[in-house]
C-alpha cells in the first residue's frame, strides 16, 4: 500500500491548493481529498500520479474508514471550519498528526481540551496554521520575551488590491460570521459581546494607508488568554479590515442572504445557500494585472523587565508573489500550514498534546521558513531574521 507524507482535506479549495501546491514542490507525497474535484484539477495535471479522492466530511463514518485506509503521517485540514473536531477525533483515534487552519472559540477550545488524549498518543494537533491565527499567534510568542507584564494585545489583518474589484479574500463563510456574529472581546479582564457593525474604526496600515475596520469574534481572544495567563493581560482586541469596494459587495451578499446556512431544497437536492454561493466565488477569475498587499499585525503594551512602560508593534507585510498571482494574499493562509505541517514531519515540532500554534512552533525557525517564501515579518519596523 502506497504511503503519503501528507493527506490534504479540501484540497479543491483556495487554501487547500496553495498547500498542495507548496507540498508537492517541495517533493512530498500528497495525497488529496474533497467534496469537489474541480479546484484540484491543476495540481494535479502539474503532478501526475497525485491520488484525489472525493470526501465528504459531514459523513462522519465513511471518513474515518477512508483515513483508516489511507496511510499518511500528517493531516492537513483546509475544509471549513465546521467539522475541525470530527477530524480531530478520527485523527486522534488512528495516531495521525493533523492540522488545520482554525475555527470559531467553542470550536477551538473543544479542540484545545483534547490535548491530554493527543500527548497520550505521542501525537501532536495544532489549530489555526495560516495568517491570523497562525502567523499573528507566532508573531505574538516572539514579542512576549520582551515583557514581565502584558496589559492590552490589539490584533488583526487590513488588505487592499491595486484593482478596486471585488475578489474573495478567503472563506466567504468565515468572513460573513466574523462580520454578522456578535464579537467576544476580552475588557478589563471580563468577557463582554459587541455588534461588529457598531464599533467601526478607521486606523492607519504601513503599505495598505487607511482602513476601516471591526471588533470581529476570532480564536485569538480566546487561546491568548489561555496561553499566557503568567503575563495576566487585561484587554484583548481583534479587528478586521476590508477596504471599501470589498465592504460593499460582502454588505449586499449579507442582506440578500446569499451566506445563509440553514438547507433549503433545489430539485430535490438540500444545499446550504453559503455553499453554493462559496463555490460561485471560487470560480470567478481575477481581474487583469490584479494584485494584493496585507499587513497581519499584532501590538502589544505592558511593562518590560525594569518596569517600564513598553510598546512593540509586530507586522507580517504580505504582498502577491511571483509564480502565485491567482492565490494573492491568500498565500499568507496556505504557505504558513505547509510549512508547519512539513515542520511536523521532520521533526522540528516536537511537542505533543493539542495547541495553538505558538505553543508548539519554534519563532525563529519558522519566520526563516516564511521569509524563504517571501514573506517577512516585522517588529517596530525592522525586518527579523
Amino acid at each position: 500500500m502506497m504511503k503519503y507524507d501528507f493527506m490534504v482535506l479540501g484540497s479543491s479549495g483556495m487554501q487547500g491548493r496553495i498547500v498542495v501546491r507548496d507540498l508537492l514542490e517541495s517533493g512530498y507525497k500528497v495525497f488529496c481529498a474533497d467534496l469537489y474535484r474541480d479546484g484540484s484539477e491543476k495540481n494535479l495535471a502539474q503532478y501526475p500520479g497525485t491520488p484525489f479522492e472525493f470526501i465528504d466530511l459531514r459523513k462522519y463514518d465513511s471518513f474515518k474508514t477512508f483515513i483508516k485506509t489511507t496511510p499518511a503521517k500528517v493531516i492537513v485540514n483546509c475544509a471549513e471550519g465546521d467539522w475541525n473536531q470530527d477530524v480531530y477525533r478520527v485523527c486522534l483515534g488512528e495516531g495521525r498528526h493533523v492540522i488545520d487552519l482554525g475555527s470559531d472559540i467553542p470550536m477551538t477550545k473543544a479542540q484545545i481540551a483534547m490535548s491530554s488524549h493527543f500527548k497520550e498518543s505521542d501525537i501532536i494537533a495544532i489549530t489555526g496554521c495560516g495568517s491570523t491565527p497562525g502567523i499573528n499567534n507566532i508573531m505574538l510568542k516572539h514579542a512576549s520575551q520582551f515583557f514581565s507584564e502584558i496589559d492590552t494585545i490589539e490584533l488583526g489583518f487590513a488588505w487592499d488590491s491595486n484593482v478596486k474589484k471585488f475578489v474573495l479574500p478567503f472563506s466567504i463563510e468565515s468572513i460573513i460570521e466574523e462580520l454578522t456574529d456578535s464579537a467576544p472581546v476580552f475588557e478589563n479582564e471580563k468577557w463582554i459581546e459587541k455588534k461588529p457593525e457598531e464599533t467601526e474604526v478607521v486606523r492607519e496600515f504601513r503599505e495598505i494607508g487607511s482602513q476601516k475596520c471591526y471588533l470581529v469574534r476570532h480564536p485569538e481572544t480566546y487561546t491568548f488568554t489561555q496561553d499566557y495567563k503568567k503575563f495576566k493581560p487585561k484587554n484583548i482586541r481583534f479587528y478586521a479590515g476590508f477596504p471599501e469596494h470589498s465592504l460593499e459587495v460582502l454588505r449586499k451578499i449579507i442582506e440578500l442572504g446569499l451566506g445563509e446556512k440553514e438547507l433549503l431544497t433545489f430539485e430535490k437536492t438540500d444545499i446550504r445557500p453559503v455553499d453554493a454561493l462559496s463555490r460561485i466565488l471560487t470560480r470567478l477569475s481575477r481581474p487583469e494585472n490584479y494584485s494584493e498587499k496585507e499587513n497581519l499585525w499584532v501590538e502589544v503594551s505592558g511593562k518590560d523587565a525594569e518596569g517600564s512602560i513598553k510598546i512593540t508593534r509586530m507586522e507580517c507585510i504580505v504582498s502577491t508573489l511571483p509564480g502565485w498571482a491567482d492565490a494573492g494574499c491568500n498565500i499568507d493562509t496556505g504557505l504558513p500550514a505547509s510549512i508547519i505541517a512539513q515542520m511536523i514531519l521532520d521533526g522540528r515540532i516536537t511537542a505533543r498534546g493539542s495547541f495553538a500554534p505558538d505553543i508548539a512552533v519554534p519563532t525563529d525557525e519558522f519566520f526563516r521558513e516564511l521569509k524563504k517564501k517571501g514573506i517577512i515579518v516585522y517588529q517596530d519596523g525592522n525586518a527579523l531574521i
